[in-house]
C-alpha cells in the first residue's frame, strides 16, 4: 500500500470546522494517517471513528491496543469512552456521520478531483449496470475500479461485498486506492442508505444515473416510508455535473425536476423515441439479447450477451455512461457483447434442455416484477420454480410483497435462507409463508443448499424453469455477526444440472 499523507489531528479539527462542523481535540495534537471504523481493521496511525447503535467501549480499547493513535466520537459519548481510554487523544464532534465523511475525505486528500467518480442508483439494475459499463470501459482499455452489492475492487484491494456503498472512511480509502493504483474511473453504486446517512457526503459525481424507483428498504431502521426512500435516492443529484435519467421511471417528472440541479441531463428509453438515446426492434434468445440503438442522429445494433429484456434499459444507461467518458461506439459494441455480471441472469441448463436454471440477485418487489414477467415471456410452457427467502433486520415489506408477485407467475415456491443477520430464519419464512396466495404452492426448507436441490426435484419430468434469487454468486450467509462461507446458488445449479448429464 502507498504511505498514506499525515495530518495533525488539529489539521483535521480545522477543517472540519471550516465545514460548519462544530468538532474539538482533547489530547496531544498527536499525527494522523487514515481512518477505521473497524476495531479489527485498524492500522498503526489512523484515527478510530466510534460510531453506531451497536458501538461498544471495548472496540475502543481493541483499536488502540492495535494501534490507533486517536479516536472520534460523538459528545454524547464523550464520558464513557474516556473512562476506557484516559489518557487517548481524540475528537468530539456534534454529528459522526458528517464529521467523519468530511474528515476522510480530508485525510484522504480529495482523490475524488482526480477520477471521473460515476454513481448510480435506483431500485433495481445498479449492479447490472455497472458490469456493463465496466465491460465497456475494459474494451476500450480504460480500467476502472467498482463498488457495489456484488464486488470491491479499487485495484489494489479486491473482495466480496458486504455493503452496496460503504461507510466513509472506507469508500475514501478505496478512491484513494484507485487513485494510486493508476486508474482513473470509479464506477460506484449509491445505496439510499448511502445518500441519506451521508456516506457519500462531499464527494464528487462527474455523471450520476437515476435508474428506477419502486418500494424497498421500508422498516423500522431504513427508511420510514417511500417518501423517505425516494427523496434519499434524488439526493445524488446534488453533487453531481451530468445526470442520466431513464424517463421510463415511475414517477419520472420529479426524477427530472431534480436533475435539472445538474449541469446537464441525459435521458434514455427503451420504451419511448422522445429521448436522448432509445432501443427498437428488440429481440431476445436464451443467451443473450439484441437491438437497435437509436443515438447522436444514427442507428446501430448492439448484441447483449446477457438475457432478459430488461437489461436493454440497463444497457442504454451504461451506453449513455460510456459515451460521456469520451469512449467510442467499437468499444461500446465490444463491451456488451461480452459482458458478464457474476449473479446475474446466470442460465445453467441441463443436456436436454428441459431443466433450466436462472441465478439472479432478484431480491425487491420491483426486480421481482420485471424478472418473473420476463421468464413467463421468454419462456412460455415451462413450470417456474422459485428458491427465495427474506433477509433479516431490515426491508421487512418484502415478506408481504415478494409471495404476492411469485403468486402471479409461479408454479411452486421454496421459502429459504437469505442473510437472515440476528433473525431465525424459521421466523423470516414463516412470515413469507403466511403471506403466500393461496393459488401458490410452497414448501419452507430452511437450508438453502437443500432447498434448491429440493426444487430441482419438483421440477423433474417437467420442462421447466428453477429460478434461485437474491444470492447470486455469493458465497457467504449473514448470520449473528459473521459472515459464514456457503456454497453459492449458481455453484449448485451447475453442480445439480451436471450431475443429471
Amino acid at each position: 500500500m502507498p504511505p498514506l499523507k499525515a495530518f495533525h489531528a488539529s489539521d483535521v479539527v480545522d477543517n472540519l470546522m471550516s465545514n460548519e462542523c462544530r468538532a474539538r481535540l482533547i489530547g496531544a495534537d498527536i499525527a494522523i494517517q487514515g481512518m477505521s471504523i473497524d476495531s479489527r481493521a485498524v492500522e498503526k496511525g489512523c484515527l478510530f471513528v466510534c460510531k453506531g447503535v451497536s458501538f461498544k467501549p471495548q472496540f475502543l480499547s481493541m483499536a488502540l491496543a492495535s494501534g490507533a493513535s486517536a479516536y472520534m466520537c460523538e459528545k454524547s459519548a464523550e464520558e464513557a469512552l474516556a473512562r476506557v481510554a484516559p489518557d487517548a487523544p481524540h475528537i468530539v464532534v456534534e454529528d459522526i456521520r458528517r464529521a467523519m465523511a468530511l474528515a476522510a475525505a480530508f485525510m484522504y486528500d480529495h482523490p475524488d478531483r482526480a477520477l471521473n467518480v460515476i454513481g448510480i442508483t435506483g431500485t433495481k439494475g445498479k449492479s447490472t449496470t455497472a458490469y456493463m459499463l465496466r465491460s465497456i470501459l475494459d474494451a476500450a482499455d480504460m480500467p476502472s475500479s467498482i463498488l457495489g452489492s456484488i464486488e470491491t475492487d479499487d485495484g489494489l484491494v479486491r473482495h466480496e461485498s458486504h455493503n452496496t456503498t460503504p461507510e466513509a472512511p472506507d469508500l475514501w480509502r478505496h478512491l484513494h486506492n484507485t487513485e494510486q493504483s493508476g486508474r482513473k474511473v470509479m464506477v460506484m453504486e449509491v445505496s439510499s442508505h448511502g445518500l441519506k446517512y451521508e456516506r457519500v457526503l462531499g464527494l464528487h459525481f462527474e455523471t450520476a444515473c437515476f435508474l428506477n424507483i419502486g418500494r424497498d428498504h421500508i422498516s423500522p431502521v431504513e427508511h420510514s416510508d417511500f417518501e423517505d426512500y425516494f427523496s434519499s435516492k434524488l439526493k445524488i443529484f446534488d453533487q453531481c455535473s451530468t445526470a442520466v435519467v431513464n424517463i421510463d421511471s415511475d414517477h419520472k417528472d420529479r426524477i427530472l425536476d431534480a436533475a435539472r440541479k445538474a449541469q446537464r441531463i441525459v435521458t434514455f428509453s427503451a420504451e419511448q423515441s422522445d429521448a436522448d438515446y432509445t432501443a427498437r426492434n428488440i429481440s431476445l434468445s436464451a443467451r443473450g439479447t439484441s437491438f437497435d440503438l437509436i443515438a447522436e442522429g444514427e442507428a446501430r445494433r448492439i448484441d447483449l450477451g446477457i438475457a432478459g429484456r430488461f437489461n436493454v434499459s440497463n444497457a442504454l444507461a451504461a451506453i449513455v455512461m460510456a459515451r460521456l467518458s469520451g469512449v467510442d461506439f467499437d468499444s461500446i459494441e465490444k463491451g456488451l457483447s461480452s459482458v458478464r455480471v457474476p449473479g446475474r441472469m446466470e442460465i445453467v441448463a441441463s443436456s436436454d434442455e428441459e431443466s433450466l436454471a436462472i441465478v439472479d440477485y432478484a431480491h425487491n418487489e420491483l426486480s421481482f416484477k420485471t424478472l418473473f414477467e420476463s421468464v413467463k415471456n421468454d419462456y412460455p410452457g415451462r413450470k417456474i420454480i422459485a428458491v427465495f427467502g427474506a433477509p433479516g433486520g431490515k426491508a421487512e415489506e418484502r415478506r408481504e410483497c415478494l409471495p404476492r408477485v411469485a403468486a402471479q407467475y409461479a408454479d411452486f415456491v421454496v421459502y429459504t435462507e437469505e442473510d437472515p443477520a440476528h433473525e431465525r430464519v424459521e421466523d423470516i419464512c414463516a412470515e413469507l409463508a403466511a403471506n403466500t396466495p393461496s393459488n401458490l404452492s410452497y414448501e419452507v426448507i430452511v437450508d438453502r443448499e437443500q432447498a434448491i436441490e429440493q426444487a430441482f426435484r419438483i421440477a423433474e419430468g417437467h420442462p421447466s424453469v428453477v429460478l434461485l434469487l437474491a444470492k447470486g454468486d455469493e458465497t457467504s450467509q449473514h448470520r449473528g455477526d459473521r459472515y459464514v462461507e456457503v456454497e453459492s446458488d449458481l455453484s449448485i445449479a451447475k453442480r445439480i444440472l451436471t450431475s443429471c448429464q
